[in-house]
């Protein structure tokens, strides 16, 4: 028997990988596998000091309405946190492959699996309650701020992190309830995110219309009011979007490869998937830079403080030296 085997007849269901920790998964991806590990290292580090500076930058931004703020700083922290704990986990699962290790290598595994699995789901709850909250904004009007408080998006907020790690600790029982919580949830969540933005742009549309009518009259207020909303609405379609483009790949490859006997070639064609998944809490940074005025103006205003301290502390270092010379 393989060391480190499971039984053949244990594999992943849908887009999630078989878990296995044996030498015939790397034989001859070796220098490969190097590569995987450097590149994933660097997006950890990306992805930490990335997201970091959005919370940072987010902590005193009062511009943005503060649910709107509290769902945004959730996604960045679940973004920081793949960079910070399962990047970390998943090159250390690699490296104990190639090591032979395969007691580091099981733990390994399953640990990177479980935080993969939580950060994915409430990363995926959140980009979908942010397409329910713009929606909110444009149906309510005045009405929104007084039903979505931040006290009830807490709540939600507390409720995507209590249910995805249930959802993922229960792998450890029967890992057919953790499946079937994501054969429910992905495509609940997919569902929702499509029906609001459709709807939402066919209200910008109408309304849209309307401003036209009115400014025509000479009332050209509500035409802001939509330009700017349409704003706000394309810049959290940016973030989903570019979820799903990193997400797309690795559960694609998932579906072919679940049925197969897991080949070092296809395992590191896997592998590499899962990178892309990862690839998506280090560009998330610079999507709210580039595309979140808020963000990007709170994110220069930190930086110029930080810059702004660094050179006083140089220039009363470098005083400091000169006295010291005299």
């Amino acid at each position: 028997m393989e060391k480190g085997n499971f039984t053949d007849g244990e594999k992943y269901s849908g887009v999630f990988e078989q878990r296995r920790c044996s030498d015939s998964l790397t034989r001859g991806m070796e220098g490969h596998l190097k590569y995987l590990i450097a590149f994933n290292s660097f997006l950890s580090v990306v992805a930490f000091l990335g997201n970091t500076l959005v919370l940072v930058a987010l902590r005193k931004e009062t511009s943005l309405h503060p649910p709107s703020k509290l769902l945004l700083r959730c996604l960045a922290a679940t973004d920081l946190c793949v960079g910070l704990i399962t990047e970390p986990l998943n090159v250390n699962y690699w490296v104990s492959l190639l090591k032979e290790d395969w007691n580091t290598c099981l733990y390994a595994y399953k640990a990177c699996f479980i935080t993969s699995y939580i950060l994915s789901s409430v990363s995926l709850l959140t980009i979908t309650a942010i397409s329910v909250d713009r929606l909110l904004a444009l149906l309510l009007g005045l009405r929104y701020k007084l039903i979505v408080t931040l006290k009830r998006t807490y709540a939600t907020v507390i409720t995507f992190w209590f249910v995805s790690t249930a959802a993922a600790t229960l792998y450890l029982l029967n890992h057919l309830i953790t499946f079937l919580y994501g054969y429910i949830f992905i495509p609940s969540c997919i569902f929702i995110s499509i029906c609001s933005y459709t709807k939402i742009f066919f209200t910008l549309r109408h309304h849209r219309t309307r401003a036209q009518e009115n400014v025509s009259d000479g009332i050209p207020g509500r035409a802001r009011n939509l330009a700017r909303h349409r704003r706000a609405v394309i810049s959290a379609l940016w973030v989903q979007l570019a979820l799903v483009a990193c997400y797309i790949p690795y559960g694609v490859v998932g579906v072919f490869l679940s049925n197969s006997k897991l080949t070092p070639s296809k395992f590191f064609f896997l592998e590499v998937t899962i990178s892309s998944v990862y690839l998506n809490s280090s560009l998330n940074p610079f999507l709210y830079f580039w595309k979140i005025s808020e963000v990007r103006n709170a994110v220069k205003t930190t930086l110029d403080k930080f810059l702004l301290i660094y050179a006083v502390n140089k220039s009363t270092f470098s005083v400091t030296e000169r006295r010291k010379d005299i």
